[in-house]
């Protein structure tokens, strides 16, 4: 069979088959610490699980609009209002099959073969795929040197004639890396100079620590709200990532368009999970606190144990749930050191080549505290064993 060219252009996951190794080594009885998770490890609040299962009662199971329950795009537009300072109706959202979903359906909407699209790396690992999947072409700009955060002179000179679009990631996945106000400002005013269209994922907004601020990139002004995409979704900061809902804001005509795109793929998110969304943002928001404290705990019990190993080394995450950690010392190149890791000490991690940064791992957070301190542990007598 000759498959399309197209699945040749892109890399498969490398997060989903390592989970994917470590739980079929727990099914066969393997002691295995997994901190290669994306999603938080408590439950859906019961608040959002009651209204799905009253949804259900109600019959709230046949198809529904393509863009999403009317009720849900209105709290989205009041939450963004709210919350963002972002003036978006109800017909400038529509809702997707997860927070992936939405970037996917934007740039099938977007871009035009050879368009160019600028992403920052360390980046989400499915970002350059799906430009690529829409014919665009993913111009990569490396960080690594300015605290992994793009700054305005980079992004300037990554700009051409062809540039399309900017991906901008805060809090990020995977360094944990906030952009400050006055960095965002900086990043908007070029955008809005050299008149380009700016995608800002903020799944993780909630999830941030020791004061740091997330800010819209939207809401500094009219001019680069124009000029804005936001994309986000329920998983992270209501632990619903097996629901499949998130969402894109923009201009009506780009909405329009990816509307008519999600029409004849996946047509309407699940009906009845649509109202667990809707208690979602109108129910108690302590639901939130409770797991960024936990994160918050995690994350000082994490970073205080890698510490504690002088071959590694990683800057404190400002948001999200992950420790990027440079293993630059040991002589390993990422999956090398992942593939080990698994091997020798039954851990499981996801290699930085993933996000484009091949001397760095990633380190989920999003566990409970036993398997933190017993993951670690191993972590330092794996370092350990590289030196002897």
């Amino acid at each position: 069979m000759k498959l399309a060219a197209r699945v040749g252009e892109v890399t498969p996951s490398l997060t989903l088959a390592i989970a994917a190794k470590a739980k079929a080594m727990k099914a066969e009885g393997v002691d295995v610490c997994s901190f290669s998770a994306g999603e938080p490890d408590f439950d859906t609040p019961a608040h959002i699980k009651a209204a799905a299962k009253q949804a259900l009662d109600e019959g709230k199971t046949k198809y529904g609009a393509v863009a999403g329950e009317p009720k849900l795009r209105e709290a989205i537009s009041h939450k963004l209002k709210t919350d963002n300072n972002l003036n978006y109706e109800a017909e400038n959202i529509i809702v997707t099959n997860g927070g992936k979903h939405s970037l996917f359906n934007l740039m099938l909407a977007l871009l035009n073969p050879g368009d160019e699209v600028i992403i920052p790396a360390p980046y989400w690992l499915s970002y350059p795929e799906m430009v690529k999947l829409a014919a665009g072409i993913p111009i990569i700009v490396d960080t690594a040197d300015t605290g992994c955060k793009l700054t305005p002179e980079q992004l300037n000179a990554a700009i051409t004639a062809k540039t399309k679009l900017l991906i901008l990631n805060s809090p990020s996945n995977p360094t944990g890396v906030v952009y400050t106000p006055a960095e965002i400002s900086a990043i908007a005013k070029v955008v809005v100079e050299r008149d380009i269209l700016v995608v800002s994922d903020e799944i993780y907004e909630k999830i941030v620590y020791d004061g740091a601020e997330h800010i819209s990139i939207g809401s500094l002004g009219e001019d680069i709200f124009a000029r804005t995409i936001i994309s986000s979704g329920f998983a992270k900061a209501y632990s619903m990532t097996g629901w499949r809902i998130g969402y894109l804001a923009g201009a009506k005509e780009l909405i329009k368009a990816v509307s008519t795109i999600q029409g004849h793929s996946t047509s309407n998110v699940c009906t009845f999970a649509q109202y667990g969304a809707i208690a979602a943002l109108q129910g108690s928001q302590d639901c939130v606190e409770q797991m960024r404290q936990a994160f918050a705990e995690r994350r000082k019990v994490m970073l205080q144990k890698l510490n504690e190993i002088p071959e590694l080394s990683c800057a404190k995450p400002d948001g999200a749930f992950y420790l990027f950690v440079n293993i630059g010392k040991t002589g390993l190149t990422s999956l090398e050191f992942c593939d080990a890791f698994l091997e020798k000490q039954q851990v499981a991690a996801i290699p930085g080549i993933a996000f484009g940064t091949d001397d760095c791992i990633r380190l989920s957070y999003a566990t409970d505290m036993a398997s933190i301190e017993k993951g670690m542990d191993r972590l330092d007598k794996f370092v350990s064993s590289l030196q002897a």
